[in-house]
């Protein structure tokens, strides 16, 4: 008797060869497989999607953070000493690193909506090792919550494929996607946001200060940056002060005048001295503009006109006195953070009095001043009463108000929107810096902050309302509408994914590639025909003579299968 071998028809299948091949280099038919996922390649598609969800917040941390990127270039020039910009190198590997995973999770997608075997290629589990270990919200919260929704009616469509293949669905895998979509459901019970409020409880537009002038369109700390800031209708000016050795004010952010002076040119023995160890006649002699034009901070030299690159490259070392003067005759408020000199300056003991005198010469209101260092504050009362006291340290109000503080200064991280309406009730004005981003200041503004320090003035300009703003009303039907429309297509898609996939396990994989085989020439059918019939006869079903003789050869013509 001749014992006959299954024939199998090959059909080219480009894309699913790509599939298998670019995620676990299977690119040979005989490679691929439909059996179930091994236990090892499972944790390996933990570990992607874990890798993917790590880098996918640390992405979001740092579109969040752009508000801060200048204040962290900052932090790395006091520790290297060179200035660059050291948010480039980051972001362009975290999008890359990113983009790699986020391909690697949709061809595991793939493989799992195609019915094809996890198996990560050894080089991906390399990468997604690295990934791990390089990867180390409130306000948007509403945001987050619309795009998990989203992602996850999307999945759907893949576990109810999955729950329908399976013909012993386990109580687990019956219960896991329904407990995740109803806490995904009533995830907005705990979602709190500032700028989800009343239309009519919303305070008046906070106050603009420029933080350094306006850095962005001319150096910091420079009359120009003031006079710039001035033109964006701002309420105030901030700026560093230190103090000369011959006992001058002057305006400057850095320890040392590398940065944004040409000392390396013209004392270049003293270009890492301390900047008080120079007299104001050295200062006055040093240009504070070339430096802007060469390192482009903000990436906005290249819109200027030639006249304003020429001001830009003629600015010097600004005084205190100067800029109070500017800020007098337009009636702005100054704000300033006063560095003390080192122990051996001779203005280490008179540092207060002097710029105290600095700003009785200057004419200014003293109600313009807001008065940061806490040392001698008795003091200072008594020389200048009329200065608003000002902290940069968080304290509570009634702390604030024995000491005769009247407002505070502090970064926008420290005062939380229900610490600047505490403050609000007990009268003490609340600044924070430094506030650059459209959404930030929208954020804050919903808090009802009075005042804010940024480096962006002209940005913010552009903003007359919070850029999103909703009643909780509008928000809990935006709620309830996406839940319901998500409910309705995840039900619609189980229905549809068990009624599509119902029919399939009566088949054998040979009836169903014969099946598909319907438009496929008769050379071709005929040989699936006979696969299909000595798989019958390998299942038990008749022998092969039985199968032609009761049946005929032609029961397994295309118009039967098609029927």
């Amino acid at each position: 008797m001749v014992k006959h071998q299954p024939l199998q028809v090959y059909e080219r299948q480009l894309c699913l060869s790509c599939l298998t091949g670019i995620y676990g280099c299977r690119w040979k038919r005989y490679q691929r497989s439909h059996d179930d996922t091994t236990k090892w390649e499972f944790l390996w598609s933990l570990i992607l999607f874990f890798t993917f969800s790590l880098l996918l917040v640390w992405f979001y941390f740092w579109w969040e953070a752009h508000n801060d990127y200048n204040e962290f270039n900052w932090f790395l020039y006091n520790r290297s000493g060179e200035w660059s910009d050291g948010t480039v190198p980051i972001l362009a590997t975290t999008a890359a690193g990113f983009t790699y995973i986020a391909f690697l999770m949709i061809l595991a997608l793939c493989h799992i909506a195609v019915g094809q075997q996890l198996n990560l290629h050894w080089l991906h589990k390399v990468m997604l090792k690295m990934g791990v270990l390089w990867s180390p919200v409130q306000a948007t919260g509403p945001f987050l919550h619309l795009g998990a929704l989203v992602a996850v009616t999307a999945l759907a469509w893949l576990v109810a494929g999955q729950i329908a293949c399976t013909e012993k669905i386990s109580k687990q895998l019956d219960t896991t996607p329904t407990v995740v979509l109803l806490g995904l459901y009533m995830a907005p019970l705990s979602i709190t946001s500032p700028c989800i409020m009343d239309h009519a409880n919303l305070t008046p537009r906070p106050d603009v200060i420029g933080h350094q002038g306006a850095p962005m369109l001319a150096p910091e700390n420079t009359i120009l940056s003031f006079q710039r800031a001035l033109q964006m209708n701002v309420s105030g000016l901030e700026a560093d002060v230190a103090i000369s050795f011959d006992g001058v004010p002057f305006l400057m952010r850095d320890r040392t005048l590398r940065r944004t002076t040409d000392v390396g040119k013209v004392f270049p023995a003293r270009q890492l001295d301390d900047a008080s160890s120079f007299n104001w006649t050295d200062l006055h002699s040093l240009n504070a503009g070339q430096w802007f034009l060469k390192d482009d901070p903000f990436w906005t030299v290249q819109s200027m006109a030639q006249r304003e690159v020429m001001l830009v490259g003629n600015q010097g070392v600004c005084s205190l006195e100067q800029l109070l003067r500017l800020a007098s005759l337009h009636n702005q408020t100054v704000v300033f953070s006063l560095r003390r000199p080192p122990h051996r300056h001779p203005c280490y003991h008179s540092w207060i009095n002097d710029t105290l005198e600095v700003i009785r010469l200057s004419g200014i209101p003293q109600h313009l001043v807001m008065w940061t260092p806490d040392w001698d504050r008795g003091q200072v009362r008594q020389v200048a009463p009329g200065l608003q006291q000002t902290s940069v340290e968080k304290l509570p109000p009634q702390v604030l108000h024995q000491q005769g503080i009247s407002s505070l200064l502090l970064r926008y991280s420290q005062a939380s929107p229900y610490d600047i309406r505490e403050f609000s009730r007990s009268n003490v004005s609340v600044t924070l810096y430094t506030v650059n981003e459209p959404w930030l200041f929208s954020v804050l503004w919903c808090s009802g902050v009075s005042s804010v320090s940024s480096e962006a003035p002209n940005i913010l300009r552009k903003v007359p309302y919070p850029i999103w703003l909703m009643s909780p009303d509008e928000y809990c039907l935006i709620w309830v509408a996406a839940d319901l429309i998500s409910f309705t297509v995840v039900i619609g898609i189980f229905v549809f994914q068990k009624w599509r996939l119902s029919g399939m396990h009566s088949y054998n994989p040979e009836q169903i590639m014969l099946s598909a085989a319907v438009r496929r020439s008769s050379r071709d059918v005929n040989i699936m025909k006979e696969k299909l019939i000595f798989s019958e006869v390998s299942n038990g079903v008749g022998s092969a003579e039985d199968l032609y003789m009761e049946n005929g050869f032609d029961y397994y013509n295309n118009e039967g299968i098609s029927h």
